[in-house]
């Protein structure tokens, strides 16, 4: 994990994905907890939360900061994490931050393989993906553009095709010709998000002034529009 220097106790929440995870931040320890637990997120995940307290022997209320998965990935997955965290910041009026899903991911390949470009790609049903571009900035993953659902075949590159691009996510997995045209690519073991790469990014945010009270908390819901224009007499 990249280092910013920082004395906040900082929680990070998410279950965007298949994925749930959740990670502690305090006094410069990490303690962290993941599965792969598809349709399980609602039952795992406070659990998650109270072992990692418990194992930097802190409660909820010496939390400074949560951050949450804001999305983009599976409208259930992402009403979990806002959710479960007002439950958690309302009561002790924790400041919140919103982390993209698709930024944890980039910075979980910029901390494990120091990627200078990375394009994220999330598998998002109906032949569609959820898809980023991301340049290493000092140890930290930038956005290039913005983020996109569409299919794999709308895909715009912005990033330089003369460097190596290091690709990740479930996109591959489901579109294997994604990106085959490129030369210098290489394919990362990352495939879902992790609570503890978003660690960093909250720290950043929160300096950069970028936290809110918990009730201005904005989940990103991508495909929205998209899901509902494919709704039965809704083309």
């Amino acid at each position: 994990m990249a280092h910013i220097d920082s004395d906040l106790t900082i929680l990070a929440l998410d279950t965007c994905t298949e994925s749930c995870s959740a990670a502690l931040l305090h006094n410069q320890d990490l303690h962290c907890r993941s599965a792969n637990a598809p349709r399980e997120h609602s039952q795992r995940l406070l659990p998650m939360v109270d072992e990692v307290l418990k194992e930097a022997n802190i409660k909820i209320a010496d939390v400074n900061l949560i951050a949450y998965g804001r999305g983009p990935g599976s409208f259930t997955g992402i009403r979990i994490c806002t959710s479960m965290t007002q439950g958690l910041a309302l009561g002790h009026d924790i400041p919140v931050i919103g982390i993209s899903t698709l930024a944890a991911m980039a910075q979980m390949v910029i901390d494990t393989d120091s990627a200078k470009q990375v394009f994220v790609a999330i598998d998002a049903r109906m032949n569609e993906i959820y898809w980023g571009q991301f340049t290493n900035s000092d140890g930290i993953a930038t956005l290039v553009g913005e983020e996109h659902v569409s299919t794999p075949e709308q895909v715009n590159i912005l990033l330089d095709t003369e460097q190596t691009i290091t690709l990740c996510g479930t996109g591959f997995d489901a579109y294997p010709d994604l990106l085959s045209n490129l030369d210098s690519t290489q394919m990362s073991d990352i495939k879902l998000p992790d609570a503890k790469a978003m660690l960093t990014l909250a720290q950043l945010g929160y300096k950069q002034g970028l936290s809110t009270p918990v009730d201005e908390l904005a989940p990103v819901y991508l495909c929205d529009t998209v899901t509902w224009k494919k709704l039965p007499g809704r083309e």
